[in-house]
């Protein structure tokens, strides 16, 4: 029961980012970096509250792994943040969850078969994203067309870091987060510092704030919740509460930031949703469980 309650937080958690991000007015790289480097200290300090010890042999034999995927991360959250300001919050999110079924599609590229059934969920998921879009409503103008690619394109990024999760499964989960975190940030940061240039007095009290809540309660707390309820959730119950975070996030959108939602983007939902559910029953195999549960790993 514990267990369910800090996945569930922890979803909750995650689907409120967005919002969040609305009200941190910093460059997206920078707000990347801080995340990383925030996020980092965070769980360092949780670490050692709990008394667990990095796997340092682990770490050193996957660097390569862990410095590609860190890199992949950053990349992907500053397409994420891009696609918040330049397109709803609903919208932002529902494109990045096309992450898994690119995943999906991608997964042959590790020995993974195909299935006609993650192939039909793969174009149930996409026809969801096209009602999502705005396109059959004639809604989607220029910033929410390029806030919907910057969205698709960091679920192609996060897709990567799916993918190459599966080759750092030695690599205890907080030792994972902690560099691939740190990465993240160290990729990030010389883009935010030379085409970005924050300055000083953009950091007012509100801002620090703000950033210190996406940094240590969206990332330290979240991913402490997460990590240790899922080794005493099944597989199973774990990927679909993740779903949590999707709706949250809709949710919030609708409520608090009063942004729109029509028949199309309901209609959307109810594909993306039903397609990646679909994606998780019983019948997959172990490794696909894998594939797609680690969604949430780095969000």
């Amino acid at each position: 029961m514990i267990s369910a309650v800090s996945m569930a937080l922890s979803m909750i958690v995650f689907g409120s980012i967005g919002i969040f991000r609305r009200y941190i007015p910093l460059g997206s790289a920078t707000l990347a970096a801080a995340r990383g480097f925030i996020g980092v200290a965070s769980i360092l300090v949780i670490l050692l509250i709990i008394r667990k010890k990095p796997d340092l042999a682990a770490i050193r034999r996957k660097a390569g792994y862990l410095i590609l995927s860190g890199a992949a991360i950053g990349i992907n959250w500053i397409l994420l943040f891009e696609a918040y300001e330049r397109t709803t919050v609903a919208v932002a999110t529902l494109c990045y969850y096309m992450a898994p079924v690119i995943a999906i599609l991608a997964s042959p590229l590790l020995g993974e078969r195909l299935t006609l059934r993650k192939l039909l969920c793969a174009g149930c998921a996409t026809f969801g994203m096209v009602c999502v879009s705005g396109v059959f409503g004639g809604s989607l103008g220029g910033e929410d067309t390029i806030g919907v690619l910057f969205g698709l394109g960091a679920a192609v990024f996060y897709a990567s870091v799916i993918l190459l999760n599966q080759k750092l499964r030695e690599v205890p989960a907080y030792d994972k987060t902690v560099m691939q975190l740190f990465f993240a940030a160290v990729v990030v940061l010389p883009y935010a510092l030379l085409a970005e240039k924050p300055s000083i007095a953009d950091l007012t009290p509100f801002v620090i704030l703000m950033v210190c809540i996406v940094g240590v309660l969206h990332t330290g707390i979240a991913y402490a919740l997460y990590f240790g309820a899922m080794g005493k959730l099944p597989a199973q119950s774990a990927a679909l509460m993740g779903y949590i975070d999707p709706m949250v996030a809709v949710i919030l959108s609708v409520t608090v930031l009063k942004e729109p939602l029509g028949i199309a983007e309901i209609i959307g939902i109810l594909c993306i949703f039903g397609a990646t559910i679909a994606g998780e029953l019983p019948s997959n195999s172990a490794k696909q469980n894998c594939t797609e549960s680690s969604y949430h790993d780095l969000i």
